[in-house]
């Protein structure tokens, strides 16, 4: 059993406030994440003791996960899944290499505006009828979950959406899976 040194944990009410409101702390986030680098096994069994599984990914970024990975995901994570989902596509038709796209453009309000307009039967069941309403119940809330950082022109993707476009992969890989059986 790890033996946990408190004192050593300096930033442990904040990194607790943080993931479990959902926040992703990534390397952005420099204090928490590099205190989480460094003690990272009594981070995991302390918050083991508490009930929670904290994760941290290769990809740079630490998370608590969560039982919730269901069909049935609440109405931000499909929201976001879906803007990930588009933006790849969006990208892949311009020719461009959709995952670096992903990280290096900027959603600023023009696209979030062309992403809607061309998608909107989409978005319109999530209640999304412009590139401000995009910006406002996505890009903030994706902000807020340490998914994407606002920049001077819009918002820059983070490493921690990742774990959506891992979700996508595994649903468009249990769709094929589904088509070859019934072939």
């Amino acid at each position: 059993m790890t033996q946990i040194n408190l004192d050593e944990l300096s930033q442990l009410q904040a990194i607790n406030k943080k993931l479990v409101s959902g926040y992703h702390i990534s390397e952005q986030d420099t204090t928490q994440w590099q205190e989480l680098d460094q003690h990272i096994e009594s981070y995991q069994a302390l918050f083991s003791a508490l009930g929670h599984d904290l994760q941290h990914d290769s990809r740079g970024f630490y998370y608590l996960a969560s039982d919730e990975s269901t069909p049935n995901m609440g109405k931000i994570s499909r929201a976001i899944a879906l803007t990930v989902f588009i933006l790849i596509e969006h990208f892949a038709n311009q020719g461009k290499d959709p995952l670096r796209a992903l990280f290096d453009e900027v959603l600023d309000l023009e696209l979030m505006q062309t992403l809607v307009q061309l998608n909107k039967h989409l978005f319109d069941q999530l209640e999304i009828f412009s590139g401000s309403d995009l910006r406002k119940d996505v890009c903030l809330r994706m902000v807020r979950l340490g998914l994407a950082r606002e920049v001077e022109q819009g918002f820059s993707l983070l490493a921690p959406v990742y774990r959506y476009i891992d979700a996508l992969m595994e649903v468009n890989e249990d769709n094929y899976d589904a088509l070859e059986d019934e072939v």
